[in-house]
């Protein structure tokens, strides 16, 4: 079974304005940078403060500014707050939660009534019920009350939709269909980016921070995305492995969104190209080797030695020693004192196979494991696991050892990230069938367990989801000391809510994915 091509990486470069050069762009840019920084230090009170940040992330700009905000929001938390505004608190309550900051959801007790529901008043708030629905987003586990929350404000923003004038109201329809927490910062700033002209404190300094910041990265991103189309090519070639999915982009896309940022060039290309050897990987597991052909190819992978050439069949050799020499390849992108990095992400790759061998041996016996049991080994299959040691193997400081032992022990947020990574695309895997060694998706084991019908178990797999994203924004609070690497994990998380949003596969089924990926990486932000 071959698969059908994925995103072709287009072949113009961005457009700019014919008076700016990039020369010209980046020292524009540092000027404006300058320009915000004091906009930053002037802001005097809380509410300002929050605004302000809650734009620059809005915007996507506020890596550039991370030490200020992080003491903005430490200052704010460790003060007392007496806004009786809805969106002012839930505004709060948001920006501090997801920098790790706990805030109690008592704070919302002020807009409910004795019986514990709030109160008519706030349902004709429609900017305060969109920051509340936002912010309860960022409910753990136990926290009822937010639920409620989410249910409340979701009632009274989808009946006041329609009547609404843009920009709120476009921000609500996105809001209800993926909200905030949920959603892809990049993609966030492209819609933004259009309306915060029309917020009654916008300013242009910011708003052509944003456009040059934007415009400069992307031509970065694409330099990046042709040179590992560029790699893939030769790899495809050399492998010669054609019923692999071609989904370099897609790779790519991946990486991209676990970091955007210019200084993580090195790392974004990396893990791109660890998710392209998982993709062929998986398709080898899944689509052409036999079970003897998966022992032998899962034995050269545990041995991960050129000596051990002679294990995997012939159709397979290349493939073997190409991945063996990718790893290699990091290591020498590296720093000496960070080449033991690799070696966490090759153990990573081992676990990954001795799961997808696992897969396949229940596969071939025709062996229905138990739910719970199958979950477990097709969360790891899912490829989450290792990607979430493979995005720290470039990060330079951020990826202490502490840091990869948590990521290679797959507990917490990396747990969860695969587990919504292994749901989310099982619910399109459910509805259009499943590949030749495929086992069947976790819809159908709960189905065949339980005895129940396709929507229960639809629904159950969806709860399993939304426990997943509990304990993502759980690991905040629980992990202070890893929280820079705790964000990154839940980034992975956040891409697959996009990738897999209405279960559809956009991954393996990319055509609905080429708009984005031009706005992306092609279209320049038009000034």
């Amino acid at each position: 079974m071959a698969y059908s091509q994925g995103v072709t990486v287009p072949n113009m470069a961005p457009v700019f304005h014919p008076t700016m050069s990039e020369e010209w762009m980046t020292d524009r840019s540092n000027q404006l940078k300058e320009n915000v920084l004091g906009i930053l230090e002037a802001c005097s009170t809380i509410v300002d403060k929050l605004n302000l940040v809650d734009t620059l992330q809005h915007l996507s700009i506020d890596h550039h500014f991370d030490e200020q905000i992080v003491s903005i929001l430490r200052n704010i938390h460790a003060s007392e707050s007496n806004s009786s505004n809805l969106h002012e608190v839930a505004l709060r309550f948001r920006l501090l939660r997801q920098h790790g900051l706990w805030v109690s959801p008592d704070v919302f007790n002020k807009f409910k009534d004795e019986d514990g529901t709030f109160n008519v008043g706030i349902s004709n708030d429609p900017r305060g019920l969109l920051s509340l629905y936002n912010a309860s987003y960022l409910l753990t586990h136990g926290e009822t009350e937010l639920e409620e929350s989410i249910l409340f404000a979701r009632k009274h923003l989808a009946s006041m939709e329609s009547d609404l004038k843009p920009p709120l109201a476009e921000q609500i329809r996105r809001s209800l269909h993926l909200p905030l927490p949920k959603t892809l910062k990049r993609l966030e700033a492209l819609h933004y980016m259009s309306e915060y002209k029309d917020e009654p404190m916008h300013n242009s300094s910011i708003l052509e921070l944003a456009k040059l910041d934007f415009n400069l990265l992307q031509r970065l991103h694409l330099k990046e995305l042709k040179a590992l189309s560029r790699w893939w090519r030769d790899l495809y070639r050399e492998v010669g492995l054609t019923y692999s999915r071609d989904r370099v982009v897609e790779c790519y896309l991946w990486s991209y969104t676990a970091y955007y940022e210019q200084k993580y060039s090195r790392a974004r290309i990396i893990l791109a190209k660890i998710v392209a050897t998982i993709i062929m990987t998986d398709d080898t597991y899944d689509v052409r080797a036999s079970l003897m052909e998966c022992r032998q190819l899962n034995e050269a992978i545990q041995r991960w030695e050129e000596s051990a050439i002679s294990l995997p069949p012939e159709y397979l050799k290349n493939f073997y020693l190409k991945l063996i020499s990718t790893f290699k390849e990091f290591e020498d992108e590296l720093k000496p004192y960070e080449k033991y990095c690799v070696s966490f992400s090759i153990k990573a790759f081992q676990i990954l196979s001795i799961n997808y061998l696992q897969e396949a041996e229940w596969s071939h016996h025709n062996y229905k494991p138990r739910f719970y049991d199958q979950v477990e080994v097709s969360s790891i299959c899912s490829g989450a696991p290792l990607t979430c040691v493979g995005l720290f193997v470039g990060m330079g400081d951020t990826a202490t050892k502490e840091v990869l032992e948590w990521a290679l022990g797959c507990t917490d947020d990396v747990k969860a990230s695969a587990v919504v990574t292994r749901l989310m695309n099982d619910l399109p895997s459910f509805k259009r069938g499943k590949n030749k060694n495929d086992v069947a998706s976790s819809v159908e084991f709960y189905i065949s367990e339980h005895g129940v019908t396709s929507d229960v178990a639809i629904a159950k797999i969806g709860s399993m989801n939304e426990d997943a994203w509990k304990t993502t924004n759980q690991s905040r609070f629980e992990l202070v000391e890893l929280f820079p690497a705790v964000q990154r994990v839940a980034n992975v998380s956040i891409s697959m809510w996009f990738m897999y949003a209405n279960q559809k596969d956009a991954f393996t089924f990319s055509n609905g994915l080429d708009g984005m990926i031009r706005c992306m990486f092609v279209n320049p932000i038009r000034f």
